[in-house]
């Protein structure tokens, strides 16, 4: 065997001492602290069971807080309902008396007496009753002989409290409520907390109230907290710490609620004693909860009982809710046990670690090392000149790829120094080629930077051309580049910006271009709106900031672009006011079929009830404004549509006086009685030639208006006159007045003026200036809609007519309507009186198609009036097959809205298609056209809905004459 070399004679020593000393630090500064770990991981396997312990009854208290809550939300609920059921028996009782015969029937004291007995008697399943006392402090019903009927004014409970006028105050005063106090239970004298709910009746006289007593409800909760109680006790049977260590639980007066130790489970331990203080141990563990420090004591063991030198350690948390507290208690000795075991296995598994590791070291370093000196020979002979030297042996581990790489570079070496001169000579040749190629390089370079000096000057006209405002700032908030525009609005030239700081701006534009250049630089991309004055008209900017950064990401500078959108932002404003009234015209439509559906039932049913009842005066009295107002609601429908559509009107001569009269009857029952209305009566040769529906809109909301500018009441006229104006000015009925100052210059020609005045608050100044805008309102809340006065205004342009609005001195606000007007003598004497039926249509067959019941109900029956036989569909898959069955239909009568996918004008083109020669009448909630967009194909007469029978000849006579 070789002997070592001198390398392994001075290394393997060297390991030998490195690996003792490791082991000797290892053993020294690891198991003194494992074995101090281990300690504290059993002690805190003690502490988390405990925590964990004390969670879970923290949330069990918490749970039953929750069950207390529910318990008492739910006994209010329960007594809510049995006064509720209380509440109902009586009204039934009541309502009974009130609407029975009369023979026979008990009296309203008599019933009163006959509830209060059944009340005595009634009892819920919980066992609550129920209690009725008078305003005057007497029961007038309570199952306790003692109180039944008594005046219990000055009777006090236990704490001195006048109990029943309390509760009567609170609920005379609240309407309902609950109420807390002491009561004895029925036949007992005992007085305990009891909450009721009591309820006022005003309309019977009396009040009414049911309770429950909190001691029901805290025995309720008694039975959750042992409930609680039961299941942590089966949860400390599954739980240990350590070996034999527990868990276990006392209450605020030592009683032990849960032990594993049955001799102590359930018993008082106030008499235990800690052999280490001399104290009860109760006291001890009381004084350690919550302090996260740990008691110590000494106690026996079961195998050794009586033997009391035991070390233990508790911990002892508190629970507030339950006041429990809860303990840990485990042995010292089971704690430092694994401790000791786990140093001990340690110590071993590393003695016999040191004594392989010793030996595998001597084997490697004699393996490394031997290979190695065998290259310091090699190397040795290589170094004297002997370029033919090799190690001399081969392996296929790293030592012999390093032998093997040895020798090559030996020979490498052997073969370079003989071309080293070849390859100089040629790098010579190949570095002047390069510097050739660096010099052109450099001629290039400066071509590109003449071009892109060009490039920048053409960006720099086009950026001054641009209408825009464009500048540059670097993270310095330094300008370094502004277009000419941009400069021109500091008025300033672009070389005494380019350089400066920010403060070069205005202290107002400074402060609001700062706010937004800090998040910029921040890299937020950002854009804002301003305005500002030039040139006497207000300019609106919307300025765009974009971060520029650099390769790596860092915002390096701001690039500012802002644009003049004055322009388009008028146009945004006309485009949303235009939105606007599309709205409303939208909106209206939308509402206009089911609402005029509506009228079309009332309007119905009442024209019908004033023909069957003609005859009752006092009927009719009633029945004739319910017309008005009906007719007065589909005109509002068509008044939104008129509006927003700018639906053509139907002028006639209107007698105004009596409209005004007829206006004024329907406004009285609707105005409060502090509003007066006064009708000042001219007699006028002339009428106004208006739209009269129109004109009654127009009257209305000028009232509704002076009410709301009249809170506390007042005094609302109507004025009647007739004016003539010559060119320029007023006629001779008026002589002496200049011309009128209206909305417009008025022409010459014969008017009717109509005057409303109030003695409300007038208009202010912003009021009169925005009176006819759409939407504009003086209302709060969300009260008014604005369209009041914008509508009176079309009405009367539209009428061809003027307006104007004041304030009267001492007075409110005038409104002066001025309606063209025409001679009393054109109006017609003569009205047309047509009888319903007609020989044409007497016994013909009508389909009627209406998915609303009772719009089809009053429809037919006007048709039956006029002499039609009917037969009926609501939908018109049915009214198609009656179609495709019946030969003799005279006539199709449809709604144009139906349910479903086919329409009222789909099921006229297949009637038309089965009976080309057969009429077709259609209707329809709408003020408008519903035939428009139907280019090419059939087009059908169409009545508005609501409609009286007048109007169902008159369109049944067009459909008959086309």
């Amino acid at each position: 065997m070789l002997f070592p070399s001198r390398l392994v004679q001075r290394f393997f020593p060297i390991v030998v001492i490195f690996m003792v000393v490791i082991f000797g630090a290892v053993y020294v500064y690891s198991v003194p602290f494992i074995k101090e770990k281990v300690y504290e991981i059993e002690r805190n396997s003690s502490r988390i069971a405990l925590d964990n312990v004390f969670t879970i009854a923290d949330r069990m208290y918490a749970d039953t807080e929750n069950y207390q809550s529910q318990t008492l939300d739910a006994n209010k609920e329960r007594l809510k309902i049995v006064v509720s059921m209380a509440e109902s028996y009586i009204a039934q009782v009541f309502q009974q008396i009130d609407e029975g015969p009369v023979e026979g029937r008990m009296s309203r004291e008599e019933a009163r007496a006959s509830v209060f007995d059944m009340l005595r008697h009634f009892k819920s399943r919980a066992g609550d009753y129920i209690w009725v006392a008078s305003y005057d402090d007497r029961f007038l019903s309570h199952p306790d002989d003692r109180f039944h009927g008594k005046d219990v004014s000055t009777l006090k409970n236990s704490d001195g409290v006048v109990v029943l006028p309390e509760i009567i105050k609170v609920a005379t005063h609240q309407g309902e409520g609950f109420y807390q106090y002491k009561w004895n239970r029925l036949s007992e004298n005992t007085q305990l907390d009891k909450l009721s709910y009591v309820k006022n009746y005003p309309q019977w006289g009396f009040v009414m109230g049911s309770g429950v007593y909190l001691e029901d409800v805290a025995a309720e909760l008694e039975i959750k907290r042992n409930k609680a109680l039961e299941e942590l006790r089966d949860s400390f049977k599954q739980l240990r710490v350590a070996k034999t260590g527990y868990l276990f639980i006392f209450d605020a007066t030592t009683n032990m609620l849960i032990h594993p130790n049955p001799n102590i489970d359930g018993t008082n331990i106030q008499n235990l004693l800690n052999p280490v203080t001399h104290k009860s141990i109760a006291d001890d563990l009381i004084n350690v909860a919550d302090t996260g420090k740990e008691l110590f004591y000494k106690w026996d063991k079961p195998e050794d009982p009586g033997n009391y030198i035991y070390e233990k350690l508790s911990l002892v948390r508190h629970v507030k809710g339950f006041d429990w507290y809860i303990c840990s208690s485990v042995y010292v000795d089971e704690l430092k046990s694994s401790s000791e075991q786990l140093s001990d296995r340690i110590l071993t598994i590393a003695l016999l670690s040191l004594l392989v590791a010793v030996a595998m070291a001597f084997v490697f370093i004699y393996w490394v090392t031997n290979p190695i000196k065998q290259l310091a020979d090699a190397a040795l002979r290589v170094s004297k000149g002997e370029l033919t030297a090799t190690v001399g042996f081969r392996r296929d581990d790293e030592l012999g790829i390093l032998a093997k790489t040895f020798d090559e570079m030996v020979e490498r070496v052997r073969d370079n120094i003989q071309n080293l001169d070849l390859k100089v000579k040629n790098r010579t040749v190949a570095l002047e080629k390069s510097n050739q190629q660096l010099m052109e390089t450099v001629r290039s370079r400066e071509d590109a930077q003449q071009a892109l000096t060009q490039i920048e000057e053409r960006q720099r006209i086009i950026l001054d051309l641009l209408p825009a405002q464009v500048a540059y700032f670097d993270s310095e908030l330094t300008f370094q580049f502004v277009n000419q525009r941009y400069a021109d609005l500091l008025n300033k030239s672009k070389s005494e910006i380019t350089g400066k700081a920010l403060e070069v701006l205005s202290q107002k534009h400074y402060q609001a271009l700062l706010d937004q250049l800090m998040p910029a630089l921040a890299g937020i991309e950002s854009n804002r709106e301003y305005s500002y004055w030039s040139e006497g008209r207000e300019s609106i900017t919307k300025r765009f900031l974009t971060p520029c950064r650099n390769e790596a990401g860092q915002v390096v500078g701001v690039l500012l672009v802002a644009l003049d959108i004055t322009s388009e932002k008028e146009v945004e404003k006309k485009l949303l006011e235009a939105q606007r009234m599309s709205a409303v015209g939208h909106l209206a439509g939308g509402l206009a079929h089911d609402f005029n559906n509506l009228l079309s039932i009332i309007l119905g049913n009442l024209v019908s009830a004033s023909e069957h009842y003609q005859h009752d005066t006092e009927l009719q009295r009633y029945i004739k404004p319910s017309i008005r107002a009906a007719k007065r609601g589909a005109n509002i429908t068509s008044r939104l549509l008129a509006f927003s559509r700018r639906q053509p009107l139907a002028p006639l001569p209107c007698d105004i006086h009596l409209l005004l009269e007829e206006t004024i009857e329907l406004l009285r029952g609707s105005l409060p009685s502090n509003i007066e209305l006064v009708f000042d009566s001219a007699a006028t040769k002339g009428l106004p030639f208006v739209d009269p529906g129109r004109l009654e809109d127009a009257l209305v909301n000028l009232v509704l208006n002076a009410k709301e500018a009249m809170p506390r009441g007042g005094l609302i006229e109507f004025t009647v006159t007739e004016l003539s104006i010559e060119e320029g000015r007023i006629g001779k009925e008026s002589a002496g007045k200049e011309s009128m100052i209206l909305d417009e210059p008025v022409k010459a020609g014969d008017y009717i003026q109509i005057t409303v005045s109030d003695s409300g608050q007038g208009f202010t100044d912003e009021a009169m200036l925005m009176a006819f805008e759409p939407f504009f309102t003086t209302s709060t809340g969300g009260v008014g809609t604005g369209l009041g006065l914008s509508m009176v205004y079309g009405f009367v342009k539209q009428s061809n007519g003027y307006i104007k609005i004041s304030n009267e001195p001492v007075r409110g606000a005038e409104i002066t309507l001025l309606l063209p007007s025409v001679l009393a003598e054109t109006l017609s004497e003569t009205t047309e009186i047509r009888a319903y039926e007609s020989p044409e249509w007497k016994g013909k067959l009508i389909l009627l198609v209406e998915d609303d019941d009772d719009v089809r109900q009053v429809v037919r029956e006007l048709l039956i009036k006029m002499g039609f036989s009917v037969i009926e569909s609501s939908t018109a898959e049915e009214a198609r097959e009656l179609i495709n069955v019946l030969d003799n239909i005279y006539a199709l009568v449809s709604d144009i809205r139906l349910n479903g996918a086919a329409n009222g004008f789909d099921l006229a083109d297949n009637f038309k298609l089965a009976h080309p020669q057969n009429r077709v009448l259609l209707m329809t909630g709408y003020a408008f056209d519903e035939n428009s967009g139907r280019e090419g194909k059939n087009h059908y007469a169409i009545i508005q809905k609501p409609f009286d029978i007048k109007k169902l000849i008159d369109a049944f006579q067009i459909v008959y004459e086309a």
